[in-house]
């Protein structure tokens, strides 16, 4: 029922999608609302909502764009699910900013693939990068991503290898001025940005543990899959699916070493997770084994709901 559902892209399924999301929204935000509200928090709540769903349709969009699935709605619903099995992922406002501005920077390193515009798209890719390191340092590991661009996709020019460095200095710049124009202290802002941990005891809650490790297991049986079908791709978006399993890397790696391991810096794992899934549900020819995989990641929230 819900394999079928979803199987085929449909103007609903945004509005299926939507509503999930600000249900889950609502639920992680439950303790904050307890704890008063004024109108500048309802404001940033609103706002941090519209940030979470243009996410949902910014990744929606470089996905079915460049082919990375077939012309479905199971990545989108597979992310809001992931988010609804981790609703700490919604908590930290800095790190969900961050996401959307990864997420901007995927859709024009994707993009890159069609060999236009390569320069302009660079400089977009490397700009949105490095805003987001501005709200979370460790998304700087996803400048990695751009180089391996150029590498896979093979953009020889040298001169391409220096845009990245020019956006980069665009963005120190404007941030340097502002902290002279707000006198503030911007040695003491950047010495912080470089904390990191290796604890992962704040991990250790039954929620955490038990969604974490079925996101990580459907991940990683679905990666064997999704590898396997890389060869049988057009020549032309190979590139692509390789440049998400990097993505996939990142987005462990930010997990490790995140200073702050709450729940949420698992965020950035859910873009290139749910293409790798979404790909895994496209090559299942058994229709019962694809609805009792959807069906557990659905149930999967409910049932971390009475823990």
């Amino acid at each position: 029922m819900i394999s079928k559902f979803f199987s085929k892209s449909k103007p609903i399924h945004y509005i299926v999608v939507s509503v999930l999301l600000l249900l889950v929204f609502l639920y992680a935000k439950l303790e904050i609302f307890d704890q008063g509200a004024n109108v500048f928090f309802f404001s940033k709540q609103i706002g941090l909502f519209l940030i979470s769903l243009f996410s949902i349709f910014v990744f929606d969009f470089f996905v079915t764009r460049n082919g990375l699935t077939k012309k479905n709605s199971y990545n989108i619903v597979l992310f809001v699910l992931y988010i609804a099995i981790l609703p700490q992922t919604l908590l930290n406002t800095s790190i969900l900013i961050s996401n959307f501005f990864i997420l901007l920077a995927l859709r024009r390193i994707i993009s890159l693939r069609s060999q236009k515009e390569i320069k302009k798209k660079l400089f977009d890719a490397s700009f949105w990068v490095a805003l987001a390191t501005l709200f979370y340092f460790w998304s700087s590991v996803f400048f990695v991503l751009i180089f391996a661009a150029l590498l896979v996709y093979v953009i020889t020019d040298v001169k391409n290898y220096i845009i990245p460095i020019i956006a980069v200095l665009t963005v120190v710049i404007l941030v340097v001025s502002y902290f002279i124009i707000r006198d503030w202290d911007i040695l003491e802002y950047a010495l912080g940005l470089f904390d990191y941990s290796l604890d992962f005891s704040a991990l250790n809650s039954k929620r955490i543990i038990i969604g974490s490790t079925l996101l990580l297991s459907f991940g990683l049986w679905s990666l064997f899959y999704y590898i396997k079908n890389i060869k049988a791709k057009m020549k032309s978006y190979r590139p692509s699916y390789k440049l998400i399993i990097l993505t996939a890397i990142l987005g462990l790696f930010i997990i490790a070493v995140a200073p702050l391991k709450n729940g949420s810096e698992f965020i950035f794992l859910f873009a290139p997770l749910s293409i790798i899934m979404t790909n895994y549900l496209e090559v299942i020819k058994e229709k019962w084994f694809k609805e009792t995989f959807l069906w557990v990641i659905f149930l999967t929230p409910i049932a971390l709901l009475v823990l």
